[in-house]
């Protein structure tokens, strides 16, 4: 069985609920474990949240949840750009899994409650990716 560790951003909560939700559910219906749950105050924090569970011996793989709603200045393109480009580093210095479940950026609310499934596809990636890559 695949143990899975979940990041999820807590603004925008209503949507990231929705998306831990959506998550939760993905796991279950692949026969994944998801033993550790971390909460973040949002979409930037999730790097160190996904590094300190991609150490933990037990977890095969991270999933990171959050959305990124656009505003009156880039400050969204500059959030998703960054909190990508350390989840990526966290992956490879870890040889770990982490996989991006964060929608945005430059989406209205609307658009992010369209694409609350994106996190059960973050689930999937995941779960294939640890199927997939050889051993290290």
């Amino acid at each position: 069985m695949t143990t899975l560790g979940l990041v999820i951003a807590q603004f925008n909560r209503p949507i990231t609920e929705q998306m831990e939700d959506a998550a939760l559910e993905a796991a279950t219906s692949a026969g994944a474990e998801v033993a550790e749950v971390v909460s973040v105050p949002g979409v930037y924090d999730a790097p160190l949240a996904a590094d300190r569970l991609a150490r933990l011996e037990a977890i095969d793989a991270v999933v990171v949840i959050g959305t990124v709603i656009t505003g009156d200045t880039d400050h969204d393109q500059v959030i998703t750009d960054a909190a990508a480009g350390r989840l990526a580093d966290v992956s490879l210095e870890r040889d770990t899994p982490v996989t991006l479940g964060v929608t945005g950026p430059g989406m209205s609310a609307a658009e992010a409650r369209e694409r609350v499934d994106n996190a059960a596809k973050a689930v999937d990636g995941a779960l294939d990716l640890v199927d997939e890559l050889p051993p290290p």
